[in-house]
């Protein structure tokens, strides 16, 4: 005989029912306006040459490879923003991690069309594999933890680099914030109070955090940037940062916002590590 306390009850799954009914229209509309927005977005503001025949680049050696970071950090985030939309449309747990999980490696994916069809570029496999991990990272945490324990960050500065080639790096700060990989961070930091004790006394908010970034990429040939007497290197960064996710708060627009900052990391003292200077303590680092 059926245990029936374990089946729903017909109120409850009506609720369910309506719940998905009203949410599901709301949440697939707004998906389809932001992601064209943001292939309109990207066509102005990146694909603004010439034409080419479809075609693969292997671009993995560029850049000291914050383009793949940048990939990653994209699709993990998008993932996350669709299992987290599913769920608050109503759908369970696993169902919206595994439909939600790897909706930044599809939305992300089709970039490489229009990378592949770009004479100065091309479509790249190693940015269809940093997509999938992202994705996967996500869909991992999930499954493990039924939330996100280790979160990928980014940070932004400009630098004196895009003004030698702003056609590349960059113009406006719109521009630099997605090009100029000379200031971008990536950062992965870890919500320790996850793994403590509830009565351990290390605040919940406080997490430690790894970045990685590169500077004086102007060019991907290394005459070219020696000709501008610049050598390219990387940097490493052991830091803390806030996790807003646990701070507490009743007001639901908070919440939205931190939700949303918490795909950033916030200037905070770092110690940074690189090949040129051996250990770099930064007051305020961001």
């Amino acid at each position: 005989m059926p245990d029936t306390a374990l089946q729903p009850r017909p109120t409850q799954a009506a609720d369910t029912l309506r719940l998905l009914n009203r949410r599901l229209p709301v949440l697939a509309a707004g998906l389809a306006v932001s992601y064209t927005s943001t292939l309109y977005l990207l066509g102005q503001g990146w694909y603004t040459g010439e034409k080419a025949k479809f075609h693969w680049f292997n671009d993995l050696p560029e850049w000291k490879q914050l383009d793949k970071a940048g990939h990653f950090w994209g699709a993990f985030h998008e993932s996350r923003g669709a299992v987290d939309m599913l769920r608050w449309a109503g759908i369970p747990d696993r169902q919206a991690t595994w439909y939600g999980g790897f909706v930044g490696f599809l939305l992300q994916s089709p970039i490489e069309l229009l990378d592949g069809r770009d004479p100065q570029y091309g479509a790249s496999a190693t940015d269809l594999a940093a997509n999938f991990l992202g994705s996967a990272a996500l869909v991992g945490q999930q499954l493990a933890w039924n939330e996100v324990r280790l979160m990928p960050k980014y940070s932004f500065h400009t630098t004196r680099y895009a003004k030698l080639r702003p056609n590349v790096l960059g113009r406006s700060l719109g521009e630099q914030y997605l090009k100029d990989y000379n200031g971008q961070t990536y950062w992965l930091c870890a919500d320790l109070a996850a793994w403590l004790p509830p009565e351990s006394r290390w605040p919940k908010w406080l997490q430690p955090a790894v970045g990685y970034g590169a500077q004086q990429m102007v060019y991907n040939d290394r005459d070219a940037n020696a000709a501008l007497g610049l050598h390219p290197y990387r940097q490493y960064y052991l830091t803390f940062d806030v996790n807003l996710m646990r701070i507490p708060t009743r007001s639901k627009l908070l919440r939205r916002v931190f939700y949303v900052a918490s795909i950033f990391h916030l200037p905070a003292p770092a110690l940074e590590f690189n090949s040129r200077r051996g250990f770099v303590m930064r007051g305020l680092y961001y």
